[in-house]
């Protein structure tokens, strides 16, 4: 080694060069443990969230439970699913989808709960069955809360994703760990620059995807808040 290698310096370019290979399969895998974690918290989190809605009752169980697996620590959340998963991806991914819950089901239920009354009767009035109002209507105008829920727990999942180093599927975390362990102070430094880009450039697509999927909301921002009105254009009208 010679150079910033043989000083041991923080920021070294000769580190990038040399370990380019692994830099790009630790961030693939912390992105595609973050993508299917993200994904499945939503495939679970929105039954779950419907569930609340349709039967109030079941409110204080499901957001009580979702709120302590958050409160859990990784390492015991873990240790827990070990028995379960081994030492796997499925054992990383299972832990992130359950933290990922308390964010999602919220804003899931806050988006729904934030349809104005009077559209839904207009839908119903228009013929609209459950399963059609929910799809054309409420969940169109519930996609600024759900995709703000989205974004947090992307976020999140980004930053928890390094703590699957414990079992050797933590992608960027499992350098930081063994960089922390050995001393390496530019694999710590650039492996943890690459996780924060991650995070930024994460929430900047779905920042950018919110607002192409919900233009009436810059629209509305556009006019002012005296003039705002929340719902998509053509929705409604469609069904006369």
């Amino acid at each position: 080694m010679s150079g910033c290698l043989a000083a041991n310096a923080w920021i070294c370019p000769e580190y990038v060069g040399s370990r380019a290979q692994e830099l790009t399969d630790a961030t693939a895998q912390h992105v595609w443990i973050t993508v299917v974690s993200v994904l499945l918290g939503l495939a679970v989190a929105f039954p779950l969230a419907l569930l609340v809605r349709a039967r109030p009752a079941f409110a204080g169980p499901v957001l009580g439970l979702t709120t302590v697996l958050y409160a859990v620590p990784s390492l015991a959340m873990f240790s827990l699913l070990l028995p379960l998963f081994g030492l796997s991806a499925a054992l990383v991914v299972t832990g992130l989808v359950l933290y990922s819950l308390t964010i999602l089901v919220r804003n899931i239920l806050a988006g729904l709960e934030a349809v104005p009354a009077e559209t839904r009767e207009a839908a119903r009035g228009m013929g609209y069955g459950p399963a059609r109002l929910l799809w054309e209507v409420e969940l169109p105008l519930a996609l600024p809360a759900v995709l703000a829920g989205v974004r947090m727990a992307t976020v999140s999942t980004v930053a928890l994703t390094t703590v699957g180093a414990l079992v050797d599927f933590g992608g960027l975390g499992t350098l930081i760990t063994s960089g922390l362990q050995s001393f390496f102070k530019a694999q710590v430094l650039t492996a943890s620059v690459l996780c924060v880009l991650l995070a930024v450039t994460a929430d900047a697509l779905l920042l950018g995807l919110q607002r192409l999927l919900t233009p009436w909301t810059r629209a509305a921002g556009a006019r002012g808040p005296a003039s705002r009105n929340p719902a998509p254009r053509g929705r409604l009208g469609k069904a006369g």
